[in-house]
């Protein structure tokens, strides 16, 4: 019996693609680095920030902090490109109407995923949030599923994961759980 829904929130929950990928390109250009939105889609959609901006060269601490910070700033002035994945999210709350539990796991920022989410006005609609701020190893490792699994006091085979991502749905994977790939238009 599944007891408990795992979601991650970026390109699964919400459709955020536009609106993140916007934010960093802008942020990017201050520090005067150009990055396409193509780019951005095609080679760094659904990284951590530290890993994005390593990949793009990127290596001062400072620098990365402060481009982290300024995109952090920057994301909320984009939310009119954000949309909920409404036959997703109507799902799970039916689910959890019947006394099931929903859980956002995500390797974005906790500020990102609430802010988001209290624009679309559903943060007080799950049971947790977890962000990649609560463990040490992100996805594709499945340490994020794993402690949200603990925490809910449920089973892999409990649980099922809705991801969108390659490196989400690897870590769907290894936690064990059963999981379904999404697709939203980015």
């Amino acid at each position: 019996m599944i007891k408990l829904i795992l979601l991650d929130f970026d390109g699964t929950v919400a459709n955020t693609g536009r609106a993140n990928a916007t934010s960093y390109i802008e942020a990017l250009a201050e520090e005067g680095i150009t990055i396409s939105m193509e780019q951005y889609r095609a080679k760094y959609f659904g990284l951590r920030c530290p890993e994005f901006l390593t990949d793009i060269g990127i290596t001062d601490p400072v620098q990365m902090r402060r481009i982290r910070e300024r995109k952090v700033e920057i994301y909320p002035t984009h939310f009119d490109m954000v949309t909920l994945n409404e036959p997703l999210w109507n799902f799970v709350q039916d689910f959890r109407a019947k006394g099931g539990k929903a859980m956002i796991v995500s390797t974005g920022h906790l500020s990102n995923i609430t802010n988001a989410m209290r624009y679309l006005g559903i943060y007080e609609q799950v049971d947790g949030i977890l962000s990649s701020d609560d463990v040490v190893h992100s996805k594709p490792a499945p340490d994020c599923f794993l402690k949200a699994m603990e925490i809910a006091g449920v089973t892999a085979a409990e649980t099922v994961i809705f991801e969108d991502s390659e490196i989400g749905l690897a870590a769907a994977q290894a936690s064990g759980a059963a999981y379904f790939k999404v697709e939203l238009e980015f």
